[in-house]
């Protein structure tokens, strides 16, 4: 598995500008948070999780740091588990959904690396996320998709198959799309833990700041939504 992943990120490096030092992550101190802020549900893996990240540093909080300093009110709950695979999840979204104290006004779906990078069938991952997203859908919670793609080494087919599950999903559910969760630092190891595998504080940073914006027009259009149904 480390094999796959370090070939992963060295072969999309070259797509990546060169490594630079990383910034600081930025003291987003911002103004209490509403107690009828509306709820976004981080559910997905250890890229959601933290992984190896201090309280805090993970990319739920600073992401709900990142929308209130800009001015966007909301909580981002943390429902991600290391090693999730999207069948995995997809076994616990009933209990997660139903333990949430506030119903989410958007879930930030991020699943599918670890079945690639386990080299389970692309068409698994696929049905899934489908139910996943169909059971979202039947609650009538809105979902934004941010996507994964798979290792070059994993072979053409496996690329062909896996690659298109995330687009063709979010059109199918009409949801919004972060194409790769891991654009912003993919191939720059001062962003990256050791494993070349999860981003570090820095790299977290990377990706709100990559996110954040289309998060925020998800968040207002599901509030929209909400306003406006009876």
């Amino acid at each position: 598995m480390r094999r796959i992943a370090l070939c992963f990120l060295f072969a999309l490096a070259a797509c990546t500008k060169p490594a630079s030092a990383p910034e600081a992550p930025k003291d987003l101190t911002t103004a209490a948070i509403p107690v009828d802020a509306p709820v976004i549900l981080a559910f997905g893996d250890s890229l959601y999780a933290g992984y190896r990240l201090a309280p805090g540093e993970g990319y739920p909080p600073r992401l709900e740091a990142a929308l209130n300093a800009g001015g966007v009110k909301a909580r981002v709950v943390n429902a991600g588990v290391s090693g999730d695979t999207t069948a995995a999840a997809l076994a616990r979204l009933t209990f997660t959904l139903d333990g949430q104290k506030v119903k989410p006004a958007l879930v930030l779906v991020g699943l599918g690396g670890n079945d690639m990078l386990r080299g389970l069938p692309p068409a698994q991952t696929r049905a899934n996320l489908d139910a996943i997203l169909t059971e979202l859908g039947k609650r009538q919670i809105p979902a934004l998709l941010t996507g994964m793609l798979a290792a070059p080494n994993m072979g053409k087919d496996y690329v062909s198959a896996f690659n298109p599950i995330y687009p063709a999903l979010a059109k199918k559910h009409k949801a919004p799309l972060v194409p790769f969760f891991l654009q912003a630092v993919i191939g720059n190891d001062l962003l990256m833990l050791e494993d070349h595998i999860h981003p570090n504080a820095q790299g977290i940073e990377k990706i709100v700041a990559a996110t954040r914006d289309e998060v925020a027009r998800a968040l207002a259009a599901a509030t929209s939504i909400r306003k406006s149904s009876p």
